[in-house]
């Protein structure tokens, strides 16, 4: 039954690798999936400890996928309308146009926010690119989760139970 564990495990720590950097997949939940799978077999023992926190780090970051595009185009200057059409943007570019349609969309959503509460199309812009800023940080997250999920079941195969930071930190075989 380990051998099905392991290629669940596997299949899902690719995908949620996949979901990095495609917009239509969630990635940190499908790796957290993954570890899960793993964890059934005899090969990886993963504390509880440290489930938890891979678990509520998926949340997190998945919800922050979804924020940070519209945080960015505020805190860039742009109106707080904007930032409301950036997350709009991102929902239509979402359902009508996936998977491009979730970067096209908050870039777009943005422009036109600016656009449409009067500011110039400079400022629109820039707009915009703090929102794609916003795109890129959220995809930057996804990608360091993933990989960390796949080191984690790489790197600590066997009977190694993870219970501190300093093993993770410091174990090497």
């Amino acid at each position: 039954m380990d051998v099905v564990w392991m290629i669940l495990g596997a299949i899902f720590l690719l995908g949620g690798l996949a979901g990095a950097v495609l917009p239509i997949l969630p990635g940190p939940p499908i790796s957290f999936i993954g570890i899960v799978f793993f964890q059934f077999t005899d090969k990886v023992n993963i504390s509880v400890k440290w489930m938890w926190i891979m678990g509520i780090a998926a949340v997190v970051i998945t919800v922050l996928d979804y924020i940070v595009p519209s945080y960015f185009t505020k805190k860039y200057g742009a109106h707080w309308f904007s930032s409301v059409m950036a997350f709009v943007g991102m929902i239509i570019g979402l359902i009508f146009f996936p998977p491009l349609g979730l970067i096209i969309g908050p870039f777009i959503g943005a422009f036109l926010g600016e656009l449409m509460v009067g500011r110039i199309w400079q400022q629109g812009l820039k707009s915009a690119f703090a929102s794609f800023l916003g795109f890129l940080f959220g995809t930057m997250l996804k990608l360091i989760y993933a990989f960390i999920a796949i080191v984690i079941i790489v790197h600590f195969w066997g009977d190694i139970e993870i219970e501190s930071i300093e093993n993770l930190a410091f174990y090497s075989k």
